[in-house]
């Protein structure tokens, strides 16, 4: 089975840093300009969800919403998590490090594409 959100080494070691500073953690990417468009991390009990907010999985134990829009724009492709060098995200609690995570998709495959299992609340 293929997951909807997957991250990368790098990305790992950062949530298991920030999760060590932070506590528990949660992403949150809404689709939207600027900040929004990127991978936010927060703190877990610091960020309300909204009920049309999608959760797409987890990655390193955090869980990773979206908005829904995004979610129907993206639908068919698997977003792979990342670091780079440079700032992102100002209330994402990596800018402080010098790197920000990134977001990039890849389409999935037909057979994966029939394997995922459907979103709870979404036609």
């Amino acid at each position: 089975m293929v997951d909807r959100v997957v991250a990368t080494e790098g990305a790992l070691a950062l949530i298991e840093r920030l999760r060590t500073q932070h506590g528990d953690l949660m992403f949150f990417q809404s689709g939207g300009c600027c900040d929004g468009s990127a991978p936010n991390c927060y703190p877990r009990a610091e960020f309300q969800t909204s009920p049309s907010d999608v959760l797409l999985g987890e990655i390193g134990g955090c869980p990773y919403y979206v908005s829904r829009t995004h979610f129907q724009y993206s639908a068919n492709t698997q977003l792979i998590i990342d670091v780079l060098p440079g700032r992102g995200g100002d209330f994402s609690l990596e800018a402080p490090e010098g790197v920000c995570f990134h977001a990039r998709t890849r389409l999935y495959t037909d057979e994966e594409w029939q394997s995922l299992p459907p979103i709870p609340g979404l036609a």
